[in-house]
This record gives C-alpha cells, structure tokens and sequence, in this order.
C-alpha cells in the first residue's frame, strides 16, 4: 500500500520546503497560507480527528498533505497517502486474476491505516461504484475516529451528500480554507488574467453618482436602495445577487463595487463579462494554451465570489448555454455567493436559470429604474454608468419574474 500511495515521490514536500510567502499572493491568501501550515503542523505531531485542507489548484494542499505524512513516517509512526482516484484504481486492480492481494485484504488495509491521507477527493469518476466504496471507507474512519487527512479543491457543499454530512460534524471534523495562489504558476482565482476587475478599479461604492436632481423621486429611492442593497451583499455575500436595469443604468457599477470591496478587504472575487467569459474557456482548447479547460471551468465555478457582467451579451449557441448552465448551476447547488448583472427581463433569461434566479431562499432580484446615465451636461459617461462599453439603453417591460428593491434574500 505505501508503493501504491507512490508517497516516495513526495519526500522533498517537508514542512520546512512549504512556502507562505509566494509573489503575487494576496494579504488574505498569504493569511490562509500560515493558518494552514500552523495547523498542519500541530496535526502531525498528534494525530486527531479529521482535517480538511479545502483550496484552488496548486494552493499547497498536497504540500501540506504529504508532509504531514513524511513527518509520522520520520518518527517511525505508520501513515498511508494516496491520491483518491490512485486509490480506487488499486482496489479495482484486487479483481485482476494475477492479483497478489484480495480486494478485502487491500480495503481492510487502507479502511484502518492509523493514519489516512487522502489526496484530491472529488477527482475520481462520479460511478456509483467509486461513490459506495469512498462512503464505506470514510464512514468506518469516521464512526471510529481514525485519523484522516482530506485535500479536495471542491467545497464541501459540492460533496456527496453522505460525505458531506460526515464532513459537517465539527467536533470531528476540521476545515481549512487555503486561498492562494497556484504555486505551479497557474491562475489564481481573482487573477487579472482571466478577471475584468482591473478596468472596473475606479468603480466603487464612494465613487457611485446618486443622480441628485436628475431623477424622479420614485426612481432616485429605488436607486438608493440598489446602493444599499450592494453594498449590503459586499459585507457578508451570501446567495445570488442579480442586477436587473438597462445598459448604463449603473448595474456594472455595482457589481464591480462589490468586487473590490472584498478584494480591498483581503478577500477574493472574480469579476468577467459574459462573452469573455466564454472566450476564456474556448481558448484552452487551443494548442499554445498554457490552462487546461477543467483548470480554468473550475477556478470560476469555484471562486469565492462571481461576479457575472452582462448575463444575455454572449452568443446563445447550445455549448454557451451549456456551460453557463453548469457553472451556475453548481454554484447554486454549493450555495457560493454570485453577483449576476443583466439588461435582459427574467422571461428571457434561460429557463433553467431563471428557476434559480426566482428561488427566493437563495437569490435577490433587483431592478434599477434609473435610464441610462450619460454624465453631467457637457460629460461623457460617469459614475452610475455601466462600464461595459455596449451601447445606450434598452426598452424593458417589467415582466417576466419577481423583482425586489428593499430586502435581502433569506
């Protein structure tokens, strides 16, 4: 089992090699970073529980991980590490006629290792078979409070539901966040490279034109209110956030204020139009393409925060639609905080999408009144203009799915 948990190839991944202090990160990745390795460390001298090292690509997971493996087996203690697809493998290679061990004999070993690392949970094919043998070998370890390291760049909400109960029960369970960058050299999740953020970087809640004395009562409130509404969701994102109002009504505005609050804060957002979005994940297919497409669908489905521009800009090919559908869809599902801005009324939105737009438990529907904002007199754009460079205002009826100006969603 250790030769099958290929552990030797991961012997220069020591405590002392882990790095905090990779260029690029942020204040809060670099935060997570040394919280990590502080736990990590306290768990390899005494064993306990369960920890859950939960980060984006090439975050230190691994890392920390093997080392805590490399640190039981320096003091003569038995630790078994194996990547989880590597895992189910072995044990499907017990029933090749040439096997040297049977299937039970390999379970049994890994089901009671006194100590378990398993490494990317949630990479393996999703079978039913490979879903029955992950829950039999964690709910044994779990029912008796054996050891168990887990890595897995899914967020626990995106688990099995049976694991994911197990991975609830905190007085058993520890989760640790790890936002970094990849240290690999890929992308973090709010990087410039696939992030619009950094053309939005003067759009702020302190830079937000009111329109005094421009607009009616009735639609400078409403106004306000979309201000106070956003800035709300910047405080504690929780749930879906759509924007609803006309090209230049300042939809963009705020949702790109939302961004770099939380960016200002240490926390990490990922800001994209659309369309650009869609071009992102087309060009990993291209040969010279230094992402792969399962790298670059995962940091945006995964992100902290999205921040969607322009829902209903991009082509409505079936792929387009498919891939939105996805991606909202399990953002939806794992309840991740999303800012989605549209100058399209709910009847037009995809239907599947809607369904999840008008879930009142987990989403807001705000429409903006306000017209198009053109600056003050003699000015080009200004601060409530959307930003996104895509022509004037549009006529919308107000149709088509329950709207909100005042509350937050539950």
């Amino acid at each position: 089992m250790r030769d099958a948990s290929n552990i030797t190839a991961l012997e220069d991944m020591r405590f002392e090699r882990f790095r905090t202090d990779a260029p690029g990160n942020s204040a809060d990745g670099v935060r997570t970073l040394e919280a990590a390795y502080r736990v990590a460390r306290e768990y390899s001298r005494e064993p306990s529980g369960w920890l859950v090292l939960h980060g984006g690509y090439g975050s230190g997971k691994t890392h920390l991980a093997a080392a805590i493996v490399n640190a039981r087996l320096a003091e003569g203690q038995p630790a078994l590490f194996v990547v989880v697809p590597d895992l189910l493998d072995h044990l499907r290679g017990a029933f090749a006629p040439g096997s040297e061990s049977s299937y039970d004999e390999r379970f049994e070993a890994v089901r009671n290792a006194p100590l378990l690392v398993l490494d990317d949970l949630g990479t393996q094919a999703p079978t039913a078979w490979a879903a029955e043998k992950l829950f039999q070998l964690l709910n044994h370890r779990y029912t008796h409070r054996l050891p168990t390291v887990i890595t897995t760049n899914h967020p626990p909400e995106a688990l099995d539901d049976r694991l994911r109960s197990r991975l609830g029960h905190f007085d058993v369970v520890r989760v640790i966040e790890m936002n970094a960058l990849d240290y690999r050299g890929g992308l973090s999740p709010d990087d410039v490279a696939i992030s619009s953020l950094h053309h939005y970087a003067d759009m702020t809640f302190n830079t937000w034109e009111a329109r005094v004395g421009e607009l009616r009562r009735e639609t400078a409130e409403n106004l306000h209110r979309a201000l106070q509404t956003a800035r709300e969701f910047s405080e504690e994102p929780s749930g879906w956030l759509v924007l609803l109002g006309d090209h230049g009504s300042g939809k963009t505005h705020l949702a790109a204020a939302i961004a770099n609050s939380r960016i200002s804060a240490g926390g990490a957002a990922l800001f994209i139009v659309v369309p650009d979005l869609l071009d992102h994940l087309r060009a990993t297919f291209s040969p010279s393409s230094r992402v792969a497409y399962d790298k670059r669908f995962e940091e945006v489905r995964s992100t902290p925060l999205l921040v969607l521009d322009d829902l209903g800009t991009e082509s409505a090919t079936p792929w387009a639609r498919e891939k939105l559908y996805q991606i909202l869809n399990h953002r939806y599902a794992a309840r991740l905080p999303t800012v989605i801005t549209t100058a399209a009324t709910l009847k037009d939105v995809d239907p599947r999408l809607r369904a999840r737009m008008l879930d009142r438990r987990r989403c807001l529907v705000f429409e903006i009144m306000a017209p198009p904002y053109h600056g003050p007199a003699g000015e080009g754009g200004g601060g409530g203009s959307s930003g996104s460079g895509r022509g004037g205002g549009t006529s919308r009826a107000k149709s088509g799915g329950r709207t909100q100006s005042s509350r937050r969603g539950a």
